[in-house]
């Protein structure tokens, strides 16, 4: 909005041409989401505790120690991640780029699917919330909306198509397919984001990590010049998605300063689904889907360790891991929690080093 509004008049006041650059209102917007997270999260972490009582249910099933040093901690805290990168999103990036409504569009939505899901835990203090098909259902319909809404903006050279990794010429198209595939990327990344958010600070900052990961990305990717060089596929317009993922940089900076063990608030599935979901469709824009794999890895192996758990006790009666998650067969082992978070954040690191690797290797 601030580009929108200023930069027209950068005839009158040279300093506007400033908002001209990407770089400049990538950094207004960790700037702006941080800040806006320290003002507003004491607000709404005193008010959803005086909503809650006791706070978001504990597993009974899950690690003993939670039921001691986790009860009566309020959750729905991705509230103050929402509010302050949707705000920064709005204030600093082009509001007539369609890509910028799109992510918008999933990150509320998912979001309002998450709030739901909360909310109906708190209210039936149970640990089920929603339905899973009806949540699931209600994801679908989201990313199909997104899907086709990218395939209407998106070159029409690669809007079915896939990119692949290391293959600078390589596009699958998917035909009809691709609906399915957008859809799946989209709901995958949001579930498997949510299966992680297990732990204080667990899921924030590998959050941080893959979105910078994407501000970089987004930038490169929608840029020609950059784009050629490094011998990707250039995406108009994607550019400024960059601004979205700076201000979840920085949203999520500020978050982790409430979330950090002992947690003062959770970030609920208001925070989890929404952001899981972002993330999704930012790699589906951008042509990185299968490298968003790579890059949030430790989101997949979480996601891959509660399918394998399922699987195998459905099939041989027998469990693989402790207990699914996998952070949580890292308690049963006996794990601080601390270690626990902190090596999972070091393989995080590792696998974004990895996945901003294929930008190079062609």
């Amino acid at each position: 909005m601030l580009y929108n509004l200023l930069y027209p008049h950068v005839h009158q006041f040279a300093l506007f041409n400033l908002f001209k650059y990407l770089t400049f209102r990538s950094g207004g917007a960790v700037l702006t989401s941080l800040v806006m997270t320290f003002l507003i999260g004491p607000r709404i972490i005193r008010w959803l505790k005086s909503k809650q009582g006791e706070g978001q249910p504990i597993r009974l099933d899950g690690p003993e120690s939670h039921l001691l040093t986790k009860k009566g901690t309020p959750t729905m805290g991705g509230v103050m991640i929402l509010l302050s990168v949707v705000v920064s999103t709005l204030l600093w990036a082009d509001i007539t780029n369609h890509y910028v409504w799109i992510v918008l569009f999933v990150t509320i939505g998912y979001g309002l699917v998450g709030f739901g899901d909360d909310y109906l835990k708190l209210t039936k203090r149970n640990t089920k919330g929603l339905p899973g098909k009806l949540k699931l259902l209600l994801q679908f319909i989201i990313g199909g909306v997104a899907a086709l809404w990218i395939h209407q903006v998106a070159p029409p050279s690669m809007s079915l198509h896939l990119a692949v990794p290391f293959f600078k010429e390589v596009l699958i198209d998917l035909g009809v397919f691709y609906f399915l595939f957008v859809m799946l990327v989209m709901v995958g990344a949001s579930n498997a984001v949510n299966l992680t958010d297990g732990l204080d600070g667990l899921a924030i900052v590998p959050i941080m990590i893959t979105a910078g990961c994407f501000v970089l990305i987004a930038y490169l990717v929608g840029n020609f010049k950059f784009a050629e060089y490094l011998q990707v596929h250039h995406v108009p317009g994607s550019g400024e998605l960059a601004v979205f993922c700076a201000a979840l940089v920085g949203a999520s900076l500020g978050f982790l300063w409430f979330n950090a063990p002992p947690a003062q608030v959770f970030m609920g599935d208001t925070g989890s689904l929404a952001f899981g979901g972002s993330l999704g469709v930012v790699s589906v824009i951008t042509k990185h889907e299968l490298v968003l794999a790579i890059i949030g890895g430790l989101f997949v192996a979480e996601a891959v360790s509660v399918i394998l758990q399922v699987a195998s006790f459905k099939m041989t009666g027998k469990r693989i891991f402790r207990m699914a998650p996998l952070h949580h067969h890292f308690e049963k082992l006996g794990w601080k929690e601390p270690t626990i978070v902190v090596r999972f954040w070091i393989v995080a690191s590792i696998f974004a080093l990895i996945g901003l690797s294929t930008l190079k290797l062609r």
